[in-house]
């Protein structure tokens, strides 16, 4: 059925009167992988350009986030324990020195990668003579669990260095400061359904672009490209949900309390990008016991905000933000692989760069 309702919606985009070229910005990670690996871009018609959003909260994670947790974990007694992908990203120190969780490992930190919450609750408990710090990054739906966490009475020895991110801030940023070159966008399915559809309304009423919410099949992603185009020829704009199955207009409301509950909403920084207003999260008054970095003190670094740009030839920041594609990265497919990542893009499951290379795109055009 899948496959009939994918080629339905093939043929209705095709049937629309596009203008000579139109651009859809997919702001999550999980559709730009759903797009690649599907096909999509040779599938549509070629005046329609898929352009990758800045979805990758492995690859906006600050530099200096980063380095404190390698360097609590080389000098505490910690077990410092984090997502997987966010082991390999390397930060900017000579090569001499250690320049990511990974290494930090391979001289001797105890650090363990974990697939969510739960096993950071249940590592803390079976070592309790030991300090567990649990370095979280990511956006919204991985800040619900972590905020559940938090309110089922953590034991005393785990600690939370986070570094969590909302994500349509980064959207309103591109909007507010003339640097988006989209016209048309499809808004995050799994960030929609924690916070809900009715956070892209912004994009309508402030922006005039098109906007609709998808989800992760192919035929999810083809009726959102095609609504938004639609929009866009007749000018009749809505805030479209084609992902109804899951995403609701106020989201999950058990999931934003206990969001709300944990966290507070600051200024942040997005590696590469710099400071973007209200787009962080951190740990409130009362749960500044589980804060790290009042555990740990003396090891964070902001002089590393001066250095915690992209690496040196390094173009991640530009696809982060749409800017570029992947391939016209200078590093892409040469220096920067995915067994040789340069930069975080190329790190992340959800980064464009290792998604283009998984696709089977293995140099840059430069080159090419």
């Amino acid at each position: 059925m899948s496959d009939i309702e994918a080629a339905h919606w093939l043929q209705r985009i095709r049937e629309l009167d596009l203008p000579k070229r139109i651009r859809i910005m997919n702001v999550c990670g999980g559709h730009e992988r759903s797009i690649t690996m599907a096909g999509l871009r040779s599938a549509l018609p070629d005046n329609i350009e898929l352009i990758p959003g800045p979805g990758c909260p492995v690859c906006i994670c600050p530099e200096e986030d980063i380095y404190e947790a390698i360097q609590i974990s080389l000098n505490e007694e910690v077990i410092l324990v984090s997502f997987g992908d966010m082991l390999r990203v390397p930060v900017n120190v000579p090569k001499s020195q250690t320049r990511s969780l990974e290494q930090a490992r391979a001289a001797g930190a105890d650090i363990r990668p974990v697939a969510s919450p739960l096993e950071v609750m249940q590592i803390a408990r079976e070592n309790p003579h030991k300090q567990v710090l649990f370095f979280a990054a990511g956006f919204e739906t991985t800040m619900a669990p972590v905020a559940a966490m938090a309110l089922q009475d953590p034991p005393d020895n785990l600690s939370i260095l986070l570094s969590g991110r909302l994500t349509w801030p980064a959207v309103s940023m591109l909007l507010d400061t003339g640097m988006a070159n989209f016209d048309c966008l499809v808004a995050p399915g799994h960030v929609s359904t924690i916070m809900g559809s009715q956070e892209w309304q912004f994009v309508i009423r402030d922006h005039r672009i098109p906007t609709a919410v998808a989800g992760f099949t192919t035929e999810s992603l083809l009726a959102a490209f095609y609504s938004t185009m639609r929009q866009k020829i007749e000018n009749r704009l809505f805030l479209d949900n084609c992902y109804p199955e899951l995403v609701h207009k106020e989201g999950n409301p058990l999931a934003r309390k206990q969001l709300a509950e944990v966290f507070g909403v600051v200024d942040a920084n997005w590696r590469g990008v710099g400071i973007i207003p209200a787009s962080g999260f951190a740990l409130n008054t009362a749960h500044s016991h589980l804060d790290a970095q009042l555990r740990f003190p003396g090891y964070r670094d902001d002089a590393r905000k001066r250095a915690g740009q992209m690496p040196p030839g390094c173009d991640c920041a530009k696809v982060v933000l749409g800017r570029i594609y992947p391939d016209e990265c200078r590093l892409y497919g040469s220096a920067c692989t995915p067994r040789t990542p340069v930069g975080p893009c190329m790190v992340s499951d959800e980064g464009a760069c290792r998604i283009w290379w998984s696709g089977g795109v293995r140099k840059s055009r430069s080159v090419a």
